[in-house]
């Protein structure tokens, strides 16, 4: 489904289920210290009912299913949640997902231990979603907001990408990204308090064909290109990708994780 925002790439419209396919292959990039930090905090562990917020193809679930929480997941992209469920059978893994958006998710109260939300925070309403997330949880529950991107100052191959991005999309907004804690909306407070927050840089391997898949996932390439515009930029950056001096390509990203506590 189209989804709109005046501020995401200027109300253009996007659709993460046009660029399912690419996602479910080359989207779960997350290295293992991602994951593991929010495990070493005792979240999403064994004992614990997870409820991961625009799953996209699951990555979340999947990536923590070893530490033993009881995962569900939620995306408002039909296509998204056909790959997720795919995934995760495919790993035998009995993960709940299910069709919504976060704004209207429809759980008893007091449901969840953890909620998660990867990459995805910023596309909410928050004025609805925080008291939504909140009376999900059970008193004391947490919410766990993740993120990871590119560095493109600071690394040539990201700068180049985004710049390509921008010559077929010049309306997408998801580049410059600047190192920055996650950010926590004001009304928030009303509902949470923050009990650990941190960030870090790290490397994140591809080979050429994996970078270029990355990049065509994202929401400036396959989410929101047309057809032919898609082919001419992949055409383009595959062959910027052959001039890099090897295909072990070392990716500079910046991670950041907020923990809100409910009160």
């Amino acid at each position: 489904m189209d989804i709109f925002s005046n501020d995401i790439d200027g109300g253009k419209a996007f659709d993460w289920g046009r660029t399912s396919t690419d996602y479910a292959k080359y989207r779960d990039i997350y290295p293992p210290v991602f994951f593991r930090k929010v495990a070493d905090l005792g979240l999403c562990v064994a004992g614990q009912r997870v409820l991961d917020i625009g799953t996209g193809t699951g990555v979340v679930p999947r990536n923590m299913y070893k530490y033993g929480a009881k995962w569900t997941g939620s995306d408002i992209s039909e296509e998204q949640i056909a790959q997720a469920k795919l995934l995760a059978e495919k790993q035998s893994m009995d993960i709940g997902f299910l069709v919504s958006s976060a704004e209207e998710l429809d759980f008893p109260e007091g449901s969840f231990d953890v909620i998660t939300a990867c990459q995805c925070f910023f596309y909410f309403d928050y004025d609805l979603v925080i008291p939504k997330l909140a009376s999900l949880l059970r008193p004391g529950g947490k919410l766990v907001i993740l993120f990871m991107a590119w560095v493109p100052a600071d690394d040539p191959i990201a700068r180049a990408s985004e710049e390509l991005v921008l010559k077929y999309n010049p309306s997408w907004t998801g580049a410059g990204y600047e190192r920055a804690p996650v950010f926590v909306p004001e009304i928030a407070e009303r509902y949470f308090r923050i009990t650990h927050a941190e960030d870090y840089d790290l490397m994140v391997p591809f080979t050429r064909e994996s970078w270029n898949g990355r990049m065509k996932a994202c929401r400036g390439v396959g989410a929101s290109m047309a057809p032919e515009d898609i082919a001419r930029w992949e055409e383009e950056h595959l062959k910027m990708l052959r001039n890099t001096p090897s295909d072990d390509l070392q990716i500079l990203h910046h991670a950041a994780m907020a923990v809100l506590e409910k009160k």
